[in-house]
This record gives structure tokens, sequence and C-alpha cells, in this order.
């Protein structure tokens, strides 16, 4: 479980997230929505230990972020939405480098980095230097190394940025079997249509502040996801 105790960031004067509390179940996939600068990827930030924040909490499965970071981190992945990869590695060897960092057995790591490649059709692409893929390539690998190591929890920024739809696709088969398997994956989106058809719950943010967090289809009732944001934004 996720739980995001009254947390609040500061920038200065500015406050980017004011007093946020919400929790995140297992087998759960969690849509985080809101404008741009509503404070998701501040949050999503503070989550990871990017971020260190002024006030409140975040545990994840019962552990601070705050009092132990490393042990926190070792249960989650995250991926961007701008993946910031080492872009003078081979693909291979940056996800390699990532597994080494997670203490990814051989054997595990092999089997997983074979299944994703190939999943992503760049299985014929990991010798090549990072630096020579798009967008949506480096999206891949950062999906990849994330993948690689079995994480627990799996939190992403605007994570179908780039793709192309069969890897859009694929991104939401592998969340669906996650989620089998008692795993949480929390995620920001401006596709709400995506957020709605795949996602059991959903919180909306304004202005760095939570205006409403609940089951899916409690917070949208008969209208669309994409209504009922619109008229909360105002």
């Amino acid at each position: 479980m996720i739980e995001i105790k009254n947390v609040t960031k500061k920038y200065g004067d500015n406050v980017a997230i004011s007093n946020i509390s919400f929790n995140v179940n297992n087998g759960e996939i969690f849509a985080f929505i809101g404008h741009n600068g509503a404070g998701k990827t501040t949050l999503i930030k503070s989550i990871v230990g990017i971020h260190e924040f002024d006030s409140g909490d975040i545990l994840i499965n019962g552990k601070s972020i705050k009092l132990k970071p490393v042990e926190c981190k070792k249960e989650m992945a995250f991926v961007p939405d701008n993946p910031e990869l080492y872009e003078n590695m081979k693909a291979i060897d940056f996800i390699n480098f990532v597994c080494d960092m997670y203490e990814v057995s051989q054997d595990i790591r092999e089997k997983n980095i074979v299944k994703y490649a190939k999943m992503f059709e760049i299985e014929n692409n990991l010798n090549d230097v990072i630096s020579s893929f798009s967008h949506g390539m480096k999206q891949k690998v950062a999906l990849i190394s994330a993948l690689a190591h079995n994480p627990k929890v799996l939190i992403m920024d605007e994570p179908f940025v780039g793709l192309d739809p069969k890897a859009v696709f694929d991104v939401k088969e592998i969340m669906n079997e996650m989620i089998k398997d008692g795993k949480i994956i929390f995620f920001s989106t401006h596709i709400l249509d995506v957020a709605e058809k795949l996602c059991s719950r959903v919180a909306i943010i304004k202005k760095g502040e939570l205006i409403k967090v609940g089951n899916m289809d409690e917070i949208k009732g008969d209208k669309s996801l994409e209504k009922v944001f619109l008229e909360l934004e105002g």
C-alpha cells in the first residue's frame, strides 16, 4: 500500500501541493489526474524519493520514504514522463545497470529483458546507443528497466506519451497482469478515456489541492471521467 499522509511541498513561497492525503491499495490501478502545473509530478517525485517535502509522510508498504528511503525504493520502479537515460550507453547496458542496482539475478533479468524487449519490438536495438533513439524508443527502454526487477509498486508519470499504439496496448496489458499478483500501479495521465477504462480508483488534483478521490464509478457516476474532470476544473 502507498499511504500519503498530509503531504505539503513548497518551492519558496509557492505551495506546490497542500496537505494531500490518500491511499493506493495493493492490487489496484490508480489514476492521478489534473491540469498542467496542478502538482502531479511534484507529488509523484515525492513518493519515489526524488523530492523532499515540507510536512507529512509517505509510506510504501508500511515504510517511510523519509526514514527508510533505500528500503522503499527497492520495492518501487519509476518511469518519468521524460525518459532521462544515460544516452552514451547502449540500451542493454543501461538496463543491466538498473538490474545491478536492484541486485537482480542473471536468470531473472535475462528472462524479463527478453520478454519485454520482444513485446516492445526493440530486441534488435538493444545494442544501439540510446542517443540514437526516438522519445518513444527511450520510453520503452525506461519501461524495460523498470519492469526487469519485478517491482511491487510501479509509478509512472504520463507513461503513454510518445508510445506507438501497440506499445500503449502492451503497457495496459502489463498493468493488468501486475495487479493480478497484488502489485500497485499508480500513474498520472492526460488520456482520460484510458484512465476511465483501466483504473479502479482515481484522484483529481487542482492547484496543489486534492479535490476528488475515490472509486472510478463513484467519481464519474453516469458521466464520462472527462466530463467530470472538466466540470471540476471549472
